[in-house]
């Protein structure tokens, strides 16, 4: 806000308001730990269904709605958090319809937590190409809430979350001792760890990476990734540099000085893209540094070089 006064003449107040921000209105929804946006204009109703009619639509994956049969998910499952809820089931539970332009979709969800106007922060070129993902917005708590549009995420993922899901309640059913063919399917899919102390930044990457068939194992600063690594050795590491704790520098540091994981190929994505920082990370033994805003199908080239290439011995 700038202003300027003139004696007898009076004062004039200059605003300059960002314009890549926008108030709306949102409907605020819980799946498990996490919690979600979704825009107002696409909620149609919100209601209380019975245990039973709940299971008969996961049984079918379809939900009678208006005279007509929608498609019906779990909406752990389209934000690939959880196959199923793990919240104690009363009497009746929520299930929200959603509407966009001619199409429908019914989602299950652990709790409807209100509305709220909300200032929504637009995404850039980077995030903006993640089908579903409307937005993001800083609630008054301080904690980031990602904007989604649950019916473009059931077009774009509805198949393959129905895959997801059957894969992941079935393998307890199959009554296999660890170390069964199921695990082994798991284990043959390449794991990425992605460090970075932005909650927002690790879920936008998760998905991403999951969308393109990843597993996914998340720290939010070196010292986590580090016991994450003593937990299972991925095919390839994206690491931010400015993190509490522990920065990317030192993690790849001790990577490198680990027997047991210093061939472990480290992709550094920062905005710190001077030539000295790009420098000491190639001393480091960085094998790939990413400035910030990169396109994302070279991130994507670059996780596929190194996670379908054949692991290095330590």
């Amino acid at each position: 806000m700038e202003t300027a006064s003139r004696a007898g003449e009076g004062t004039r107040f200059t605003l300059v308001l960002p314009l890549t921000t926008a108030v709306t209105q949102v409907v605020m929804l819980r799946a498990g730990d996490q919690t979600v946006g979704v825009p107002s204009n696409l909620v149609e109703l919100v209601r209380r269904v019975s245990a039973a009619e709940l299971e008969a639509a996961y049984a079918s994956g379809q939900m009678d709605y208006a005279g007509e049969s929608v498609p019906f998910y779990w909406s752990g499952a389209l934000l690939q958090a959880s196959a199923a809820s793990t919240e104690t089931q009363g009497r009746t539970l929520p299930v929200v319809i959603f509407r966009s332009a001619a199409q429908r979709v019914a989602v299950h969800v652990d709790e409807v937590l209100g509305s709220q106007e909300v200032v929504v922060k637009n995404l850039g070129a980077q995030l903006s190409r993640l089908p579903g993902l409307a937005g993001m917005s800083v609630l008054a708590s301080g904690a980031v809430v990602l904007i989604y549009n649950p019916v473009a995420l059931s077009t774009v993922y509805g198949e393959q979350v129905r895959g997801w899901v059957a894969a992941r309640l079935a393998a307890p059913a199959a009554g296999g001792p660890a170390g069964s063919a199921s695990d082994a399917v798991v284990a043959g899919v390449p794991l990425v760890l992605v460090v970075d102390d932005s909650i927002t930044v690790r879920r936008v990457t998760q998905r991403m990476l999951q969308r393109e068939g990843y597993r996914v194992a998340l720290a939010a600063d070196g010292l986590q990734a580090l016991e994450r690594l003593q937990a299972e050795r991925p095919a390839v590491v994206l690491s931010d540099i400015e993190m509490p704790r522990m920065d990317g520098f030192d993690l790849v540091r001790n990577i490198r000085n680990d027997p047991s994981l210093k061939g472990l190929p480290v992709i550094m994505i920062t905005s710190r893209i001077a030539e000295k920082h790009r420098d000491h990370a190639r001393e480091l033994g960085v094998d790939h540094y990413l400035g910030k805003p990169y396109a994302e199908e070279d991130l994507l080239a670059l996780v596929a070089r190194y996670a379908h290439a054949p692991a290095e011995a330590g």
